[in-house]
């Protein structure tokens, strides 16, 4: 049991030391590795008892996201799902070489590559969970970022965002908003509870 602590700290020493590669930076931090930590302490709150799949995924799903960089590909709706499906594959790959070199087994490997690649949403528990925390975490820290760098969006527009991260989470997701779990940001706040009545 204390060789499997050590591996699974391993492995997010070296998550986190690719995260802490990120040029970019958000409250003075490497962006992805204060996504990762954030994406870790949401999932702690959210659902403690969580698989050490679902642990070690959260902890890698944007890792190293800035070496494919959204003007990569075309700027246009098929360009940004290419991107995104690029950027599953990038994750999940980047994921496994790290679980792989620090001595986890292909099936564990395996699990970790499928959620955080996205597959089996709604079907795929671990898939569900990493897609709860993500919603979670874009609610309470992101949200107010991303209203900031889109002041042409109106209320109409904001609805359907808000309704399509809503339809992506689980009701446990959804219940954990509704009991005020999660900090909404208080500019946005009326428009996420209109959004998801």
């Amino acid at each position: 049991m204390i060789d499997d602590q050590k591996r699974f700290e391993s492995a997010i020493a070296r998550f986190d030391a690719a995260n802490a590669e990120d040029p970019n930076r958000d409250e003075g931090q490497p962006k992805e590795l204060l996504y990762a930590q954030r994406m870790s302490a949401m999932l702690a709150r959210f659902a403690p008892d969580a698989s050490e799949v679902v642990r070690l995924a959260v902890r890698a799903q944007h890792i190293q996201r800035w070496k494919t960089p959204r003007s990569s590909y075309p700027m246009d709706r098929p360009g940004y799902l290419q991107w995104r499906t690029g950027l599953y594959k990038f994750h999940a790959e980047t994921a496994a070489g790290i679980l792989q070199a620090c001595g986890y087994d292909a099936a564990m490997v395996e699990r970790v590559k499928s959620a955080v690649g996205k597959k089996g949403l709604k079907v795929n528990a671990e898939t569900q969970l990493l897609e709860d925390v993500t919603d979670l975490v874009f609610l309470e820290h992101y949200l107010v970022g991303f209203a900031a760098r889109h002041p042409d969006y109106d209320e109409a527009k904001w609805i359907e965002i808000i309704r399509k991260t809503w339809q992506k989470m689980s009701q446990a997701a959804r219940d954990f908003v509704f009991a005020g779990k999660v900090s909404l940001p208080d500019t946005l706040r009326p428009l996420i509870l209109k959004a998801v009545s």
